[in-house]
């Protein structure tokens, strides 16, 4: 059994659907249990439906534009042109609600962003059906994904994987599932956030201890950077666990940071594939791996950052000053990505400012605290880096020898990352400079 979990792009049209029902249907004698993201384009289009609705704004044209892109693939595969009126009747009266409230909270921002994996499922289960796959469509919820109540970053409760395993155990169809959403155990949808249908294929694939997680995207692989930076980035053939967690939090795509977790707890391999070359062998993700020549696998880069720098002489050989700190920033909900600490001062990183104003006043009553914009984290990544001398060494006076100013640095919690903050308008230079001094 096997878990192929198929991106927005992937089934971005019909074109598009059809290469994935052909993916699967090369696949049957392994069981697959489909996982499903919504078509290409379409959450960003529900949250703007959303947020203008609850600005009192007429949005049935934007409502139609979502309705017509569905139809038309629907009509273009030959199916049902009733097939998702259900779906789209519910989307029309969620947003009529939205309208007459004035406000948009986020239980019900992940009730409408939930309406483009229901209808993507379905489509795909239809056309399955019609090229003679015994599928059927199911939301992840009506299978045991019952979440937290944490609307936009839910997380599976504890015997959800129980729940879901015993209920795809009765299945006699090849399941095509939502990926994204749950519900709370009040029965609201929730979502697991941005790119959270990888998290889903990887909770599910824990669930049935799948033989592998299959992530299909538009890209052969975890590469060894961003193909739009460096021209020579390439496909890595093999990569541990450690490896793609670091690479896929710190700025790679390919995946959501948290997909790997539950394979990692049940030590499942999981294989990105290209739905564009399914030829292609892509990169496999282990749990270990012996190490090799050529000790960095990758450089990743996350930008729009932000840098706190907080200081406080008060602090000095003062006890709580972190904790203090850290209190702050979880009073707010909010995480950190980097963290460098001396005796009386920590500089740390974020990756938005939601909240920011109200920490940084917060923080201001124990230190003084001064915030860089358009920062960028470029991360190192790969095994046994720190038994590996001249590493570090490499990475900086390679940038040194550019002018590229490094302003903060964080090594140390990781053997297998080194990361800094750059100028946003150098990040791209950074990488390029290090993926030739390593890797091309």
């Amino acid at each position: 059994m096997i878990v192929m979990k198929f991106g927005g792009s992937s089934v971005g049209n019909a074109d598009r659907i059809k290469n994935v029902s052909d993916i699967i249907k090369k696949n049957l004698e392994k069981k697959p249990i489909v996982v499903v993201s919504a078509v290409r384009g379409i959450t960003d289009r529900l949250i703007e439906l959303a947020n203008k609705s609850s600005e009192g704004k007429d949005v049935s044209k934007e409502l139609e534009e979502i309705k017509k892109i569905h139809y038309d693939i629907i009509n273009q595969l030959g199916l049902d042109s009733k097939l998702v009126d259900k779906e789209l009747k519910e989307l029309s009266e969620l947003v009529d609600k939205i309208f007459v409230l004035k406000r948009v909270t986020l239980e019900l921002m992940d009730e409408i962003q939930s309406f483009g994996e229901r209808i993507s499922c379905r489509i795909l289960a239809a056309y399955l059906r019609k090229i003679g796959i015994n599928a059927k469509a199911f939301d992840a919820y009506d299978l045991g994904m019952i979440t937290t109540p944490d609307y936009g970053c839910a997380e599976p409760l504890p015997d959800t994987e129980e729940k879901i395993d015993r209920a795809i155990k009765k299945l006699d169809v090849i399941p095509v599932i939502t990926g994204f959403i749950g519900k709370d155990s009040a029965g609201n949808i929730t979502t697991f956030g941005r790119g959270g249908s990888d998290y889903t294929a990887g909770i599910i694939g824990a669930a049935v201890k799948a033989k592998e997680i299959q992530i299909w995207t538009d890209v052969e692989g975890v590469l060894t950077a961003d193909p739009k930076v460096v021209s020579g980035a390439r496909t890595i053939d093999k990569i541990s666990f450690d490896e793609a967690s670091e690479l896929a939090y710190f700025g790679a795509r390919v995946l959501h940071p948290k997909t790997i977790l539950p394979a990692i707890n049940k030590n499942i391999p999981v294989r990105v594939l290209s739905s564009f070359s399914p030829e292609h062998p892509g990169t496999l993700i282990v749990s270990e791996l012996n190490k090799i020549d050529g000790v960095v696998k990758a450089i990743a880069c996350k930008k729009n950052i932000y840098l706190v720098n907080i200081v406080s002489t008060r602090m000095l050989l003062a006890h709580g000053f972190l904790a203090r700190i850290f209190n702050i920033f979880e009073d707010y909900k909010k995480s950190v990505d980097m963290v460098s600490t001396s005796e009386v001062s920590v500089s740390l990183t974020l990756d938005n400012d939601s909240h920011l104003d109200d920490i940084l006043e917060d923080l201001r009553s124990i230190a003084d605290v001064r915030v860089s914009k358009d920062k960028a984290i470029v991360c190192v990544v790969g095994a046994g880096m720190k038994n590996t001398p001249g590493i570090a060494g490499r990475v900086f006076s390679t940038l040194g020898k550019n002018n590229i100013s490094v302003e903060m640095i964080s090594q140390g919690a990781s053997e297998i990352n080194i990361g800094f903050i750059v100028d946003g308008k150098d990040a791209d230079n950074a990488v390029r400079l290090l993926h030739k001094e390593f890797i091309s």
